[in-house]
C-alpha cells in the first residue's frame, strides 16, 4: 500500500493537466507563426515562453507526485495565478474558460492545503525551517 494520499495524486494530475493545456497553447502559437498568422517577434517569444513555463509546471506536478515538501508552494502560486487569469476571462465575457479555469484552481488549492497532504509533506507537523521544539533539560 503507498503512503501517498489519493489528494496528491488528484492535485498532481490537476497539476501535469495544467502544464500540458500551457505546452498546447504554446504549440498553437508557434504554429500560428510558422502559417504567418501571427506576428512572429510577437509569437516565437511567448511559445518559447509557453514550453518553460509548461515544464516547470510539470516539474512542479512530478515534485508534488513525489512528495517533495519543496513542491506545495509552486503549486498554490500557479493556482492563485490560475485565478487572477480566471478573473480576467471573466471579465472579457469568457465564461466557460473563466469557470473551468477556477474550479480546478480551487480544487487543487484544497487538494494541495488538505490536512494528509501537510501531514505527508511535512511529517510531524513542522514546516521547511522550524526547529524541532525543544526538550526541557531535566525534570523539576
Amino acid at each position: 500500500m503507498s503512503s501517498r494520499p489519493l489528494n496528491v495524486v488528484i492535485a498532481a494530475a490537476l497539476q501535469g493537466l495544467i502544464g500540458l493545456v500551457i505546452a498546447y497553447e504554446g504549440v498553437r502559437v508557434a504554429i500560428e507563426a510558422v502559417q504567418g498568422r501571427g506576428s512572429a517577434s510577437f509569437s516565437v517569444p511567448l511559445a518559447i515562453l509557453a514550453f518553460a513555463a509548461a515544464a516547470a509546471v510539470c516539474y512542479v506536478a512530478w515534485g508534488l507526485f513525489t512528495l517533495q515538501s519543496w513542491s506545495r508552494g509552486p503549486v498554490v502560486l500557479t493556482q492563485i495565478f490560475m485565478l487572477v487569469i480566471a478573473y480576467s476571462m471573466y471579465t472579457s465575457d469568457q465564461m466557460a474558460v473563466s469557470v473551468g479555469m477556477a474550479a480546478t484552481a480551487v480544487a487543487v488549492l484544497g487538494l494541495v492545503l488538505s490536512g494528509p497532504v501537510t501531514e505527508v509533506l511535512f511529517p510531524g507537523g513542522r514546516l521547511p525551517g522550524e526547529d524541532a521544539p525543544e526538550k526541557p533539560e531535566g525534570g523539576g
